[in-house]
């Protein structure tokens, strides 16, 4: 089953039992898919056959990865907002939010299995951040969070 079936699907399944934090959250998330097609369907407009613009402009489940990716960083740099205004109410609102958001995201990598990587991919290319991030990031992407990635690679390459 595609990404975007089972976000429907559970969407739907949210409706029936009335799980409205649920419900706003898939409705967000289905808003924001929405757009992104939207998007790519305008880019790609008169460079594909018109009967085939609907079919192309679908986004992958990687493409989809990426937008949830950017709507679980929405929610914590609003978490971090609220904390510095003592919003205790809204942090745990914008934390249950994530916690719908990050069932559809691939399984993540530990720290360790990202260290590991970025060695190897290190003693590869050498200790050259810019070459090191760009194809951790290829081999990551969807798995790891960019920031974490980026902190790990500096450490690894600070001790070089």
């Amino acid at each position: 089953m595609k990404l975007k079936e089972k976000i429907e699907e559970d969407f739907k399944k949210a409706m029936k039992e009335k799980k409205e934090r649920e419900i706003s959250t898939l409705r967000l998330l289905k808003d924001a898919i929405f757009k992104r097609e939207k998007e790519k369907r305008y880019r790609l407009f008169g460079k594909v056959k018109e009967e085939e613009l609907e079919k192309e402009s679908q986004l992958s489940d990687q493409e989809i990865i990426e937008v949830i990716l950017s709507e679980i960083k929405k929610r914590k740099e609003a978490i971090l907002g609220f904390e510095k205004g003592k919003r205790e109410d809204l942090v745990k609102k914008e934390k249950e939010e994530m916690k719908i958001l990050e069932r559809y995201l691939p399984e993540q990598l530990s720290e360790k299995e990202i260290e590991n990587l970025a060695k190897e991919i290190i003693g590869k290319v050498g200790p050259n951040f810019g070459k090191v991030m760009k194809e951790m990031m290829a081999k990551v992407k969807g798995r790891a969070e960019g920031a974490l990635v980026s902190k790990i690679v500096k450490e690894l390459i600070s001790k070089k």
